[in-house]
C-alpha cells in the first residue's frame, strides 16, 4: 500500500475573532495524535506550530487544527475516489475481455 504525499500545512496569517487556542492535550484529543508524533509532524511542516502563550507555554489555533483534520479528510476522499475509478475501469476491462 503506498503511502500519501503530504502537503506541507499552512498556517494561517490573520485571526478572526471567536477563535480559540488549545492546549497539547485538547489538540490530542482532537486529533487522535499522541504528543511525539504531533512534534514529529511539526518537524517535518505537515502539522501546525504552536503559538508561544507564555514562557513554558504553547497552544494552537483551532481553527489550524480543524483544517488539518479538513485537510485529512480530502486526502481520504481523493483517495477513495482513485480507487473507485480503478475499480470502474478494472471492470469495464473485464466485461470488454468476456465480450
Amino acid at each position: 500500500m503506498s503511502k500519501a504525499v503530504r502537503k506541507p500545512f499552512q498556517p494561517i496569517n490573520r485571526l478572526e475573532l471567536g477563535n480559540r487556542l488549545l492546549r497539547r492535550r485538547d489538540v490530542e484529543q482532537k486529533t487522535g495524535k499522541s504528543r511525539a508524533a504531533i512534534y514529529a509532524d511539526i518537524r517535518s511542516g505537515t502539522f501546525p506550530e504552536p503559538i508561544p502563550i507564555g514562557i513554558n507555554s504553547v497552544a494552537w489555533l483551532e481553527a489550524e487544527i480543524d483544517q488539518w483534520i479538513a485537510d485529512r479528510l480530502d486526502e481520504r476522499n481523493q483517495t477513495r475516489k482513485k480507487k473507485a475509478m480503478r475499480g470502474t475501469h478494472s471492470t469495464q476491462l473485464l466485461s470488454e475481455i468476456h465480450s
